[in-house]
């Protein structure tokens, strides 16, 4: 175990382009709004833009998606010339968003022996949430032929004294300003500050402290062999993808050489769970395609027949023009959206249909008030329960928790060789 496992990293940032094109939300978002995408497109034009090194997921499982992918490793290389490299480093994050909340994190590369998706991981990085092995091709697609990568992943460390980031905080203003921009679509405004070799190391060495087995168990109450010190937030499926890559590289080189690969690392923003900015919010469900009725009829039914004791959950469900409040005593899991995934799980592949996972209120009540939809509201999980519920139980059902409405979600800016 080698608890130095987040560290600086050769940093590439585009340099005499408008920022504000360049720089485009996660590809996992708006998946059911594709009048998101072409009005980022529109805007983006022909100007440099992380939207052309990306594959929005709206795009997955099109004809043409190959094609895609081709080009934009092509992008990749005529990118080259635009970045300038900060070699050996870390960058202090400021992003503040429309509401004037502002989230605070580090930008550095995680060390992919050090992280293991697995269900039943004890690595010193984990996943939260169950990896659907289907979407890890498709980015392994664009990933193991490409110069470069781009991080949307954003990992979590429990620190309550705020002992790892805050510090960095306090003192940013002597440092370098490496960007300082508005994000396009409600994106809200982010700024950058190079950290000093000095600061690194003293962070560094306040992160270790965490990795400490007997007091991840006295501050969790749990009995666990092995501490969790940093679980994945937003992001779980391309780490998955980066690992998946440094896996397939191991089984082609010499171990020596794997190891000393940039293919070891993956670049990713390190925020605390305690960031009073950081809040959870649900990921609801809308199911395109099925008999709505039926499906709340068998929702019903299933919690019946499979009572456990757990308290009790309630759930909030549109389709057509009924608004239902649903309320399950002893449901099977203990998380609502274990509840409702597990169902939907067996439904969908028993009846048909497509299930999205979906950000905000208004658009699960708009596309599940549509004809042959059925959208449904699920309550948040408390984030303090994250940390314990994960090294206790293992991941968590996928998309039980998001951090932040879509256009919160961490932005493309950043760039790192890989090869």
């Amino acid at each position: 175990m080698n608890k130095r496992c987040f560290v600086p990293a050769d940093i590439l940032i585009p340099e005499g382009v408008d920022m504000t094109k360049w720089s485009v939300v996660a590809c996992d978002q708006y998946t059911s709004e594709p009048e998101y995408w072409e009005n980022v497109d529109k805007n983006v034009g022909d100007a440099p833009s992380a939207l052309r090194i990306s594959l929005p997921e709206i795009y997955l499982g099109r004809d043409d998606t190959a094609d895609r992918v081709s080009k934009i490793n092509r992008t990749m290389e005529e990118y080259g010339p635009l970045f300038k490299e900060y070699k050996s480093s870390m960058i202090y994050v400021e992003r503040t968003f429309k509401t004037g909340k502002v989230r605070r994190g580090i930008v550095g590369a995680v060390d992919l022996e050090e992280y293991d998706f697995s269900k039943d991981s004890v690595s010193l990085i984990r996943a939260t949430e169950g990896t659907v092995l289907e979407r890890i091709p498709p980015r392994v697609a664009v990933r193991e032929k490409a110069p470069l990568e781009m991080p949307h992943i954003m990992i979590l460390a429990d620190d309550p004294g705020k002992t790892i980031i805050e510090p960095i905080a306090s003192k940013k203003d002597t440092f370098t300003c490496v960007y300082d921009f508005e994000l396009m679509e409600d994106g809200g405004h982010i700024k950058g500050w190079l950290i000093p070799e000095k600061e690194i190391d003293t962070l560094t060495l306040a992160y270790e402290k965490l990795a400490d087995t007997d007091l991840f168990n006295k501050e969790h109450g749990t009995n666990c062999g092995s501490p969790l010190l940093f679980a994945m937030g937003d992001g779980n499926h391309s780490l998955a993808t980066a690992k998946t890559c440094y896996e397939n590289l191991k089984k082609a080189v010499s171990a020596e050489e794997a190891l000393a690969s940039p293919a070891r690392f993956a670049l990713c923003e390190l925020v605390n769970l305690h960031d009073d900015s950081l809040e959870f919010e649900a990921i609801h469900r809308v199911v395109f395609g099925t008999d709505a009725e039926k499906l709340v009829s068998e929702f019903k039914k299933y919690c019946k027949e499979n009572p456990a004791d757990n308290e009790a959950q309630s759930f909030i469900i549109y389709y057509g023009e009924n608004e239902l409040s649903l309320t399950i005593e002893n449901p099977p899991f203990s998380l609502a959206a274990g509840t409702l995934q597990h169902f939907l799980d067996e439904y969908i592949k028993a009846n048909g249909g497509k299930i999205d996972y979906v950000h905000g209120d208004d658009v699960v009540k708009r596309l599940g008030s549509e004809k042959g939809n059925i959208g449904i509201l699920l309550p948040a999980m408390p984030k303090s329960a994250l940390f314990k519920s994960v090294a206790q139980d293992g991941v968590l059902p996928r998309k039980t928790f998001s951090m932040g409405e879509a256009c919160e979600k961490r932005f493309y800016l950043e760039c790192r060789k890989i090869k």
